[in-house]
């Protein structure tokens, strides 16, 4: 069943090739923009007030990523989760940071609690101290294991009624059926380890959770499937880092349902009722 969402969902983005605006960190804008190219939606990188209402009227989702944060910019981001709320849009927050600073972290919570459909993702360290609880990062960097943040998962999808994904050496997809009211755990142990050695590699991770959420697959459970295995076969082929990031972007762009399929290394956890 969870395999057939995910190639499904990959088929359909293909197909559409949905529009996602990213307001995003100055860092990671170009990988961001050619990981959704290469996998088949149309980024674009808008970041002004004066456009954003009639942006979010005919995009498909909204990526906000606080990785490089203002005054400014803090402003500009609320007022673009604000169009997607009116145009009934996803928001894909990536709170970058979070538990480094209290800028970062009031930050976070603010848009999590404007963000009316929301998908949180994040790595460990950045979705306990989102949720409150104390977690032990270094910058942006985590210094928790994936698994340590399952309960601050669980608990940010019933504060803020939102999915949530938490990448690490394990990556987490934690959701809540809105039928059944179900949170359900799942589990993926696809990738590689020397991705956290790219900068925004997290961060392109959340730029295909937007493309998928636009298309109607907002688990985010389809994503980190696609962004995993890409990067389980792009290591393959890789010397390195850098060689790595361009291998990436070519797996992105040819990878196929069968052998998405094939690669997936899917558990369940848990699932229980509300």
């Amino acid at each position: 069943m969870h395999t057939k969402l995910i190639t499904d969902a990959l088929t359909t983005l293909r197909e559409q090739k949905p529009l996602v605006v990213n307001i995003t960190n100055y860092v990671v804008m170009n990988n961001s923009a050619n990981a959704l190219l290469a996998v088949g939606a149309s980024p674009i990188m808008a970041h002004s007030r004066l456009e954003m209402a009639e942006m979010m009227s005919f995009a498909g989702a909204l990526v906000i990523n606080i990785g490089t944060l203002d005054s400014v910019w803090i402003e500009r981001m609320a007022f673009a989760i604000e169009q997607a709320n009116e145009n009934q849009k996803m928001v894909i927050l990536d709170p970058v940071g979070c538990g480094a600073s209290s800028l970062r972290t009031d930050t976070s919570r603010r848009f999590a609690a404007l963000a009316k459909r929301l998908i949180i993702r994040g790595n460990a360290s950045e979705i306990i101290a989102l949720a409150g609880e104390i977690s032990q990062s270094k910058g942006v960097d985590a210094q928790d294991s994936s698994s340590a943040a399952l309960t601050a998962a669980a608990s940010l999808v019933e504060t803020y009624q939102c999915n949530v994904v938490v990448s690490g050496e394990t990556d987490y997809i934690v959701s809540k059926d809105p039928e059944t009211l179900e949170v359900t755990i799942i589990a993926l142990d696809n990738g590689h380890a020397m991705m956290p050695l790219i900068t925004g590699m997290g961060c392109s991770l959340t730029a295909l959770t937007g493309a998928f959420a636009a298309v109607g697959e907002t688990t985010g459970l389809a994503a980190a499937a696609v962004m995993g295995v890409a990067g389980e076969i792009a290591a393959e082929q890789a010397n390195g880092p850098g060689s790595l990031q361009v291998a990436l972007l070519d797996t992105l762009y040819a990878l196929d349902v069968d052998t998405l399929a094939e690669r997936l290394k899917l558990s369940v956890v848990n699932t229980q009722n509300s």
